[in-house]
This record gives structure tokens, C-alpha cells and sequence, in this order.
């Protein structure tokens, strides 16, 4: 199975193109900390499965249901894993910013997944939330590798740390849960849509911290992670995808939001995080269509499609929607403003005629 063709694989929120652009438009020690992520990651690439360098040598506690079991680590700026454990469940703030930053968003990813869908945690058996902060030095990506998330520090110029985002760690543990549920392959349109899945989640994850409908939300992931020298607003914009930065070192958000401007390409894993803007803008349609709370309706729909058994490793975007549609004819009607919300919005990206 090559690289193109990972079923467990390593999910970086960090797409490459963007670092292959500060490695080439950044300063000296941009293009220095740009290069060395880009190796980095692929070595990560390279590897098939969970990549735990320094296993944790107990089993862990699992969860109560409704309730999560964190466990952060730090790595102290190395590439160990899991590394020196800073912050257990239950346990006081521990006054380190990326610990404490991770502890929460973890706990706030794991309380919309069981509030809104009954999922006890990434398996829907409890499984304990394991986070790495402060990984390697001035580490400009978060992963998931199958076993637990993993964040870097940033280099402070360009990005922040990666905690500090709760829609990135969300998109980091939506990644496990969708490996679980549809084990996507990561590339094309079926690693496209797994992407997406990671955007949509992380995306209605903030949205339910903070308590605000389709209308009050900002649709952005990632917006956190840009400093001031940056000229953007999020590394991606679910309700307009490629305006989410313009900038001389970064470039351009290159993602589409239709058919008609897909890109065809082997890079990125054929494209997963570029190709991502299609669906992501689709599922933005749904939820201002239909109003409310985006992750009653539409969150429903697209979790019932997630766990449907026809959705196919390999599965396409065109073949996507017509699950999304036949799920939200299961749960809500054929003649639902659901369907109709659903018909509309894969018309308005080309995705379906």
C-alpha cells in the first residue's frame, strides 16, 4: 500500500503546499523551520500505523461515560512520544499554556461528540484523549498518528502554537474518529472528504463551545494560529474557501468551492487538502439553509453519513452527497427542508447536476 493509498496513516493539519511556499519565500530561519517540518513530516509519511516512539507503559484508564480521560504529555522540544506526562483528568491547571490549552480543548471535543451524538470519546468506548505539546523545536504542524494528537509550538512568526486553536485540535481528534468509523483513504476525493469531516467537526465543535448558530459562527479554521505578520484570517474558510489568507509568504488559499475548479494534482496526497474547500462549502450551504444550530440537522446527517456502512473507503464525492441526501430522507423525509437544503447546496458546488 503506498503513500497515496494509507488507510493509517498520519493526518497533518498543516498542508504542505504551505510550507513548500515558506520554504522557498520565507526568511533564512522560515525556510529553515519549513524544511525541516516538511522532513519531519515525511518520515511520519513513510511509516504505515501509529507511530508512538516512546509508548506509554501502562494502560490507560478509560473513560466514564460523559466524561473524558485526558492525558497530557509534553516532549520538551523533542521528537518523543508520548513524552513526560504534565496533566491528567482532574487534575489543577498546570500553568504551562500548551497543556493547559490542550486539557481543554480535548475535554470540549469530547463533550460535543457525547452531547450532541452519544460518542464516548474517539472509539465510542471510552478511549483516553492522549495529547503531546511543545513537539520538536519551532514544529509548525499538529497530527494525529492513530494513537493520540501531537502539537508543535509554532515558530512565533508566521504560526502560533498549535493549542491554541480549539477548532485544530477538534480537526486533529475528528480525524481518529473518522478512521474508526469509515477508515478513509487519504487521498483524492475519498482523502478529501476525510479532510472535510476533520473541517465540518472541528468547525461545529467551536461552534457548540460557544453556543453559537450557522449564522453567528465564522466558519474559519485555524484563525488562532496566524500571527499578526500574516495577512489572513485562518488557514481555511469552510463558508469561502480560498479567501482565507493572501499573503507574499504564505500565497494564496489556493482551495476551490466547485467542481469547475478542482484541482488535479498527485501532491498533498492528490489534493485532500485542497480539494476539501468542495464538500466543506457544501456542508456551509446545508447549515444557512436550514438555520438554528448547525450540528443538530446537519451535523446529524453528515455523523449518520460517516457511520454508514456504504460509505466505501474510496468513496467519491458525487457518491458523498447522494448518502448525505438518502440519510436525511431516513431521518427527517423525502419532502424535509433537509433534503431539499441538502439537493441544493452539492448542486451549487457542481458536485451533482
Amino acid at each position: 500500500m503506498g503513500s497515496l493509498h494509507c488507510r493509517s496513516c498520519r493526518y497533518g493539519f498543516m498542508p504542505p503546499y504551505v510550507l513548500e511556499r515558506v520554504a522557498v519565500q520565507g526568511s533564512e530561519r522560515l525556510r529553515n523551520v519549513a524544511r525541516h517540518t516538511l522532513t519531519t513530516d515525511q518520515t511520519f509519511r513513510t511509516q504505515r500505523g501509529p507511530q508512538v516512539i516512546e509508548p506509554v507503559t501502562a494502560p490507560l484508564p478509560r473513560a466514564t461515560p460523559g466524561q473524558p480521560a485526558r492525558y497530557v504529555y509534553s516532549a520538551e522540544h523533542r521528537q518523543e512520544l508520548p513524552g513526560q506526562l504534565i496533566r491528567k483528568e482532574g487534575e489543577e491547571a498546570s500553568h504551562d499554556p500548551a497543556v493547559d490549552e490542550a486539557y481543554r480543548w480535548l475535554g470540549a471535543t469530547y463533550r460535543f461528540f457525547w452531547e450532541v451524538f452519544e460518542r464516548d470519546a474517539i472509539d465510542g468506548r471510552g478511549m483516553p484523549l492522549i495529547g503531546t505539546v511543545h513537539y520538536d523545536q519551532d514544529y509548525d504542524n499538529a497530527f494525529w498518528n492513530g494513537a493520540q494528537m501531537v502539537f508543535g509550538d509554532g515558530d512565533g512568526e508566521l504560526f502560533n502554537r498549535f493549542t491554541a486553536s480549539l477548532d485544530v485540535v477538534a480537526h486533529e481528534l475528528a480525524h481518529g474518529v473518522t478512521e474508526r468509523e469509515a477508515g478513509l483513504v487519504y487521498a483524492y476525493q475519498s482523502g478529501a472528504l476525510n479532510e472535510s469531516f476533520s473541517d465540518v467537526f472541528g468547525s461545529l465543535v467551536r461552534q457548540h463551545y460557544l453556543n453559537r448558530t450557522a449564522t453567528q459562527a465564522d466558519w474559519l479554521i485555524g484563525a488562532e494560529l496566524l500571527t499578526d505578520q500574516v495577512n489572513g484570517r485562518a488557514m481555511r474558510s469552510l463558508a469561502e474557501p480560498g479567501t482565507a489568507y493572501d499573503d507574499p509568504v504564505l500565497g494564496r488559499d489556493p482551495q476551490p468551492d466547485h467542481m469547475r475548479d478542482y484541482v488535479d494534482t498527485q501532491a498533498d496526497n492528490g489534493g485532500v487538502h485542497i480539494n476539501s474547500g468542495i464538500p466543506n462549502r457544501a456542508f456551509y450551504l446545508v447549515a444557512m439553509a436550514l438555520g438554528g444550530y448547525a450540528w443538530r440537522a446537519p451535523g446529524r446527517i453528515w455523523y449518520d453519513t460517516l457511520r454508514d456502512p456504504r460509505l466505501a473507503a474510496d468513496c467519491d464525492f458525487a457518491t458523498f452527497a447522494w448518502l448525505t441526501e438518502d440519510n436525511a430522507d431516513r431521518r427527517f423525509g423525502r419532502q424535509s427542508r433537509e433534503v431539499v437544503a441538502i439537493r441544493d447546496a452539492w448542486r451549487a458546488v457542481g458536485v451533482t447536476s
